[in-house]
């Protein structure tokens, strides 16, 4: 039976077979998606994670390159006014945040907002949402592998008095000689190695990662604000609005992530209390340190300095000090927060395909669950040999953007999902309601799309390649071996 906005048993189903607009706006019941929660072929995901261990998967998937790294790349583009970019993204994320604490507390399943849009506006579009998903996380998983090789030098340089050569650290073309990014690969084959140990361990590892990295930014609070000089100010936006608006929609990566314990729904233990709590305490400890990273960057160094700068937080501590050591440190410090990224963002790309293969949509391999760890092992190794194959051979300005515009997209619809749910399903338990009714949901979108049309052309076109990527295979392979279409023969 389809959901058209009421109990499946309500709803008798048409005689004859549906017409291809009916196949495409075919909906999952929320009922069924809550109840397959953790089934996979041959195993079943474990319910191993408290709302601590989600708010540190959601920290870590978003608490990483977005400050260590692209920082140094906004920072150009707006001036000292990237603290306002800050903020634009920030608001976005917020926006968002709010319509996926709703969502996942009603809705606690592993695909996030697949499955929502799956429920709400039907196939095609939870197909697009989650083929976004796929870019989101896989693509920014290769992003932050990347930042990781810039810390890592500049850590080893710190400590033995050597670098891994271009050669061997950077994409090709992204400078001359260079034919890998050995780094990039290796962070996202120990990440797979944590993964494929099982959730609960993956998650303990996790924790103890976060808490270093919020230390690491702490310290770089407290070193730059000696050099503090509020005459960096000055000359506050020099590149006008626009240069703002382009700064906010990059800078959205940084906030990319805190949706990752929303695909933890069919491994957290209580999924309707925690996930919300979970996804809103993490968005707002990641803002305030963003934005107080931010200013005390911003305030140390004039804002021209930041261009073709690399580990940039590690080198304002060392022009500050006036000393290597404490840049060594904070490297030491993002080698091992970034990393925390690669694995939790990893680990919800994996989440995401589990749910797209239960539903038929892609191929069963990513949908088998190992009885000896409760993890989508199969599953696991191929993301991470596409994230890896991803990160060693693409520039990071490049991944940046195309992540975030799959991301703000994927954003978009669940902001309206939002909508159409309370209209369809008004009476459905909801442990936690967007304020001010259909007002923030629409800010959301709003905001979502302002970020995206902020991006440039190219990265659309990649985007609307990526698109028509997708749908070939929808069409060709999806559309037809879904599961709900398997229940209409």
């Amino acid at each position: 039976m389809l959901d058209q906005g009421a109990p499946p048993q309500n709803r008798p189903s048409p005689p004859g077979a549906p017409g291809l607009g009916s196949r495409l706006m075919r909906r999952k019941p929320v009922e069924a998606l809550v109840a397959e929660g953790g089934q996979g072929e041959g195993g079943s995901l474990r319910r191993s994670l408290g709302m601590w261990q989600l708010t540190m998967i959601s920290i870590g998937a978003t608490l990483g390159t977005g400050i260590f790294v692209v920082l140094g790349e906004s920072v150009p583009k707006a001036g000292p006014a990237v603290t306002i970019s800050f903020v634009i993204a920030g608001l976005t994320a917020l926006f968002s945040a709010l319509s996926y604490a709703e969502l996942a507390g009603s809705i606690p399943v592993a695909g996030s907002s697949y499955s929502y849009a799956y429920a709400t506006m039907g196939e095609l579009i939870a197909w697009v949402c989650g083929w976004c998903l796929v870019l989101e996380y896989g693509v920014s998983v290769a992003a932050v592998a990347v930042g990781w090789g810039e810390y890592l030098n500049e850590l080893l340089d710190g400590t033995i008095g050597v670098t891994i050569p271009d050669a061997l650290s950077a994409a090709p073309g992204e400078v001359d000689g260079a034919i890998i990014n050995l780094p990039g690969l290796i962070v996202v084959l120990l990440a797979m190695v944590f993964l494929l140990g099982g959730a609960k361990e993956s998650a303990t590892a996790n924790t103890v990662m976060v808490i270093v990295k919020i230390a690491a930014l702490v310290l770089f609070c407290t070193i730059g604000f000696i050099g503090f000089k509020s005459g960096n100010y000055s000359d506050f936006m020099p590149l006008g609005t626009a240069g703002v608006s382009a700064a906010a929609a990059s800078l959205f990566f940084s906030y990319i992530g805190f949706d990752a314990a929303s695909t933890a729904g069919e491994e957290a233990k209580n999924p309707q209390r925690d996930l919300p709590r979970a996804i809103m305490l993490s968005l707002i400890i990641v803002t305030a340190l963003y934005v107080l990273v931010a200013a005390v960057a911003v305030g140390a160094w004039n804002w021209k300095d930041f261009e073709g700068s690399e580990a940039t937080l590690a080198a304002i501590m060392n022009d500050v000090s006036g000393q290597s050591f404490w840049g060594t440190l904070l490297a030491a410090g993002a080698v091992i927060s970034i990393a925390s990224v690669v694995l939790t963002v990893l680990y919800g790309q994996t989440r995401v395909l589990f749910a797209m293969s239960r539903d038929g949509l892609v191929p069963k391999a990513f949908g088998k669950v190992s009885k000896k760890t409760g993890t989508p092992r199969v599953n696991t190794v191929i993301v991470s040999l596409f994230c890896a194959a991803l990160a060693s051979v693409v520039p990071l300005g490049k991944l940046v953007d195309a992540t975030s515009i799959g991301t703000l997209f994927a954003f978009g619809l669940v902001n309206i999902a939002v909508i159409v749910l309370r209209r369809t399903r008004p009476d459905m338990p909801r442990t936690f309601r967007v304020p001010l009714g259909w007002l923030f949901p629409v800010l959301g979108f709003g905001f979502c799309a302002y970020n995206m049309f902020s991006l440039d052309s190219i990265t659309w076109t990649v985007f609307g390649v990526w698109m028509a990527v997708g749908l070939v295979f929808y069409f060709l392979y999806g559309m037809s071996r879904s599961r709900l279409a398997t229940a209409e023969k």
